[in-house]
């Protein structure tokens, strides 16, 4: 299956994790007190395609699980840092988050967000895994206000004539569209009639062309702009 940003609840069909050689994820998690951290760690531990890498510090290839109970402006630094500097992918779980600091975590390179009351070792797997491979992964609530937040961003902005600014093709659009309705990488292909290849083809040109962290963050950019 490939890449998508997707909402998601802590139950339903959607959790298999693909696991087999070589599929197994480095993970270092971090969190502000011992106990959360520990629990986190030990509902990931289990789990065959879970690398926990204890005492590790976070690279490229890793993915870091960051617990808090809230976002602040050092916990979006380090985000800021473990992605940009540091090359690793990184899962927020958090117990709340404002509207208007939703820009800011996908503006970091994260796309991957967990509630803590839904933080099952089912669900942060799935999050890890979403994290690994570049895709979205929010909580359908957060999805929502997300697009909202930028709806409102675009209509209030000073000087938009309201036509889109250059930047996107009409072919760009109608995948990051259906992207941003949470289908995946063939029942985008199945839709627009173009093979798989293709379709990955053009999110890895927008989010290069564009200096964009990953594809929840080109659909912001998209949605920000006015395309979708």
């Amino acid at each position: 299956m490939g890449n998508r940003l997707q909402s998601t609840s802590s139950t339903g069909p959607d959790t298999a994790v693909p696991t087999g050689p070589g599929s197994r994820i480095p993970v270092v998690v971090e969190a502000p007190d011992p106990i959360s951290r520990a629990g986190a760690a030990s509902e990931l531990r289990r789990h065959p395609v879970i690398d926990l890498v204890e005492d590790g510090r976070p690279g490229p290839g890793t993915v870091a699980l960051l617990v808090n109970d809230q976002l602040d402006d050092d916990l979006l630094t380090r985000m800021r840092k473990l992605v940009r500097s540091d090359g690793s992918r990184a899962v927020l779980v958090v117990g709340a988050i404002r509207e208007s600091e939703l820009l800011d975590v996908v503006e970091c390179g994260v796309g991957a967000i967990v509630w803590r009351h839904e933080a099952t070792a089912q669900r942060l797997v799935r999050a890890v895994v979403a994290a690994s491979r570049g895709d979205g992964d929010l909580p359908g609530d957060l999805l929502g206000r997300l697009i909202n937040r930028v709806g409102t961003l675009h209509r209030t902005s000073a000087g938009h004539s309201g036509a889109p600014v250059s930047g996107l093709t009409a072919r760009e659009v109608d995948v990051l569209r259906l992207v941003s309705e949470g289908l995946d990488t063939g029942e985008i292909a199945g839709k627009l009639a173009y093979s798989e290849r293709t379709v990955k083809n053009v999110l890895h040109g927008i989010t290069t062309r564009l200096h964009l962290r990953n594809r929840a963050h080109a659909v912001a950019y998209a949605l920000r702009e006015g395309y979708i």
